[in-house]
């Protein structure tokens, strides 16, 4: 930045050490321009006779595991609008025949198959998520849980290394799970759950990829903006799982009850003919997974929202 201008808002720079246009100190401005953070001279009480010393006063960002924000106030709107925006688009292209197609075809389809590879990971059998079908094993074996057991032990220990409460209460959560649908439930039932998870899960990970944004900002998600692209990814896929259901249940013709020409049943013909659900069951258990999931991603838009112009306050401080 040139020198002649405030570093903060760009004004020419005038006599004095603060911006007369924002207020802001000059020196402070730069320091956390360039390195997140504001250099304060403190001075020890003049009765001790000790040395002025110099300390850093860390932003929020540097405060939460070293995330280093280019500018907390565009990264403020970007916080509060995209979300919101990628949903609209979404519901823009779910309008549109080619549009829900292109859809379903790029987004929700690889989030639907994750959905019942995680789902039976967690369930102890082993899964390959392919682009229209997910390979999964006919019972329970070893590999996938202690495969599984390894991820979230190594997330917990993550956790702990860097005290993240997130980590480990998220590790935790997730051990938990994993040991009531691996031990506490019989094969049938846990075949009927990997079969849900399709849609089930794929809504739990597409609100994780559209949470993602909020995480991650001294990582790629951030400096590469991959975050972009999984939000996008997310919505795509939440809004055409909740199409599908909201509209089963204003008109039954539309529950997706299809076969392939090879065959294969649509996981919603499976559940009802394999497993003795019922259409009104069916209907209703994917439409209680859909509000569940929107009341966890206004939770977690909610918080990083707020996070995020925390963190416009906490920078406006530090350069008055």
């Amino acid at each position: 930045m040139d020198a002649a201008t405030c570093p903060w808002c760009e004004a020419p720079r005038q006599e004095g050490p603060d911006c007369p246009r924002c207020g802001a100190n000059y020196a402070k401005a730069e320091a956390i321009k360039k390195h997140g953070r504001a250099e304060v001279a403190v001075a020890a009480p003049p009765a001790d006779d000790i040395p002025e010393a110099r300390i850093f006063i860390a932003g929020e960002a540097e405060a939460d595991a070293g995330e280093a924000i280019d500018d907390p106030r565009t990264e403020f709107w970007f916080c509060a609008a995209a979300i919101p925006a990628m949903l609209l688009i979404a519901i823009v292209f779910q309008s549109m025949e080619w549009g829900r197609f292109l859809q379903r075809l790029v987004f929700t389809m690889p989030v639907h198959e994750l959905g019942h590879a995680v789902t039976a990971w967690l369930c102890g059998f082993g899964a390959m998520p392919t682009v229209w079908v997910t390979l999964t094993s006919d019972e329970r074996g070893l590999i996938a849980p202690l495969a599984v057991l390894a991820a979230l032990a190594w997330m917990i220990y993550r956790g702990w290394q860097l005290e993240s409460r997130a980590l480990l209460a998220a590790g935790g959560m997730v051990l938990l799970l994993q040991a009531v649908m691996t031990l506490g439930i019989s094969e049938d039932t846990a075949t009927a759950l990997i079969i849900f998870g399709g849609d089930g899960m794929g809504l739990v990970l597409a609100i994780l990829l559209m949470g993602s944004f909020f995480f991650g900002k001294g990582t790629q998600l951030y400096k590469g903006s991959l975050r972009w692209g999984f939000v996008a990814i997310g919505a795509g896929a939440f809004v055409d799982i909740n199409a599908t259901w909201w509209l089963a249940r204003r008109d039954p013709s539309e529950i997706p009850f299809t076969t392939r020409a090879n065959g294969m049943e649509s996981d919603a013909l499976r559940l009802v003919n394999n497993h003795g659900w019922s259409e009104a069951a069916l209907v209703n258990r994917h439409i209680l997974a859909c509000l569940a999931c929107m009341a966890v991603l206004a939770l977690v838009y909610a918080w990083g929202v707020r996070k995020a112009w925390l963190r416009t306050q906490t920078q406006a401080q530090a350069v008055r």
